[in-house]
């Protein structure tokens, strides 16, 4: 892999576009993150004689501009599916982008695998957050904030209402009412 550029502050990574159009159920989409030594496997319920189409997209992330940045040549994707049976169905290598398709001629769950045909630059698989894991600690910050907000409500609607119930009971007794 000439040209490649390996330092501390530039991170291998790669990011894959999964499209998977299913024909007979409508098409759906997959977007995820893997790195260089990673490999992430999808098990997908798969009608009979379906043909399924799925697209990629590998890529490098610049930890210090924090953007993507094109592949380097040779990097690409391995790609493996298993049908119910276990049988292989589909075990290519393609390029950095692409598109894979094969038909299932079994239904039930295949099992689709994709992971980097690169051995190089591992050193740096073990301290990557992928976008997704910032995202989903996002969510859940943001889930917990809200949880402890309702309860803050929740509170204080009850001491405003314990409050006003003595008050009124107050000016109620004082004014000789009750």
């Amino acid at each position: 892999m000439a040209g490649v550029r390996a330092g501390p502050s530039l991170a291998m990574w790669q990011q894959v576009l999964l499209l998977l159009a299913l024909c007979a159920t409508g098409s759906r989409g997959l977007y995820f993150h893997i790195g260089e030594t990673e490999k992430r496997c999808f098990i997908e319920e798969i009608p009979d004689e379906t043909m399924v189409i799925g697209n990629y997209r590998t890529q490098m992330w610049d930890k210090q501009k924090e953007v993507f940045l094109p592949s380097t040549p040779g990097l690409g994707m391995h790609v493996e599916v298993k049908d119910p049976d276990g049988k292989v169905v589909l075990s290519r290598q393609y390029g950095s982008e692409g598109r894979f398709t094969f038909t299932s001629h079994t239904p039930g769950d295949h099992q689709i695998c994709l992971h980097s045909n690169s051995t190089r630059m591992a050193l740096f698989a073990g301290g990557k957050l992928y976008r997704e894991e910032r995202f989903r600690l996002t969510s859940e910050s943001t889930n917990q904030r809200v949880l402890w907000w309702s309860i803050a409500q929740t509170v204080i609607l009850i001491l405003t209402g314990i409050w006003q119930m003595r008050h009124l009971k107050s000016f109620f007794e004082a004014k000789k009412l009750v």
